[in-house]
C-alpha cells in the first residue's frame, strides 16, 4: 500500500494545479474567483473571460484527470478499481487545491478526464448526455450533473462485478452534487444562469 502513496500525492497535486486562477492572472490580470460566480473552473472562465479562456481551462483540467489515472497505470496497475482512487484524489485536489488556498472549482472537467482515462466509451456517453442537456435546458450545471449521473448508471450496467468501482462512482456523483448545491438551489428557484445567455 505504501507504494501507492506517492501516486496518490501526485494525483492530488495534479488536481491542485489551479488552471483557471493561473490563466486569469497571467492572461487577464485578474483572479477569476473574484468575478462571476467566483468559481475557479471552465464555465466561470467562459462566462467572464470568453471562449478562449473557457476552452483553455477546460482542456487543461481534463488533462489533469487523465494524467492522474494514466501515470499510475503506466507504472504498476491497470485495475480500474485501483485507478479510480487516484482519479478521485485528483478531483479532491481540484476542489481543494493546495496551490490556491484550497479554493478550487467544482470538479466536472477533471472528473471527465478520469472517466476518459478509465472508460473511454463511458466518457463518450457522458459527453453526449452533456451536449444534449445543454441543448435542451441551456443549463450547464444541470447538464454536468446529468452527465455525471450517467456515468454512475453506466458503471451499474456495464461493470456489474466491480462493486468498489460502482461505490466510487456513487461517491463521485455525491461530491459533484455537493459542489453544485448552490446551482441546484438556483435551478429550483428558476434563477440559474443559462448558456448561452439571452
Amino acid at each position: 500500500m505504501l507504494h501507492f502513496l506517492p501516486f496518490l500525492i501526485l494525483a492530488y497535486l495534479l488536481g491542485s494545479i489551479p488552471t483557471a486562477v493561473i490563466y486569469s492572472r497571467i492572461v487577464h490580470g485578474v483572479d477569476i474567483r473574484n468575478h462571476g460566480s467566483g468559481n475557479a473552473g471552465a464555465t466561470n472562465s467562459l462566462r467572464v473571460l470568453g471562449k478562449k479562456a473557457g476552452f483553455a481551462v477546460l482542456i487543461i483540467d481534463v488533462v489533469k484527470g487523465v494524467l492522474a489515472v494514466q501515470l499510475p497505470r503506466m507504472f504498476f496497475s491497470n485495475d480500474p478499481e485501483t485507478l479510480i482512487i487516484f482519479g478521485f484524489a485528483a478531483v479532491i485536489g481540484h476542489l481543494l487545491p493546495i496551490f490556491a488556498g484550497f479554493r478550487g472549482g467544482k470538479g466536472i472537467a477533471t472528473s471527465f478526464g478520469i472517466i476518459l482515462a478509465l472508460q473511454p466509451f463511458a466518457a463518450l456517453i457522458c459527453l453526449l448526455v452533456f451536449i444534449l442537456m445543454v441543448y435542451i435546458s441551456k443549463y450547464v450545471s444541470l447538464a454536468s450533473l446529468t452527465a455525471s449521473f450517467s456515468f454512475l448508471i453506466y458503471s451499474l450496467i456495464a461493470l456489474p462485478d466491480l462493486r468498489f468501482f460502482q461505490i466510487m462512482c456513487f461517491v463521485l456523483f455525491l461530491v459533484l452534487t455537493y459542489t453544485h448545491r448552490q446551482n441546484i438551489q438556483r435551478l429550483i428557484k428558476g434563477v440559474e444562469n443559462k448558456y448561452p445567455p439571452k
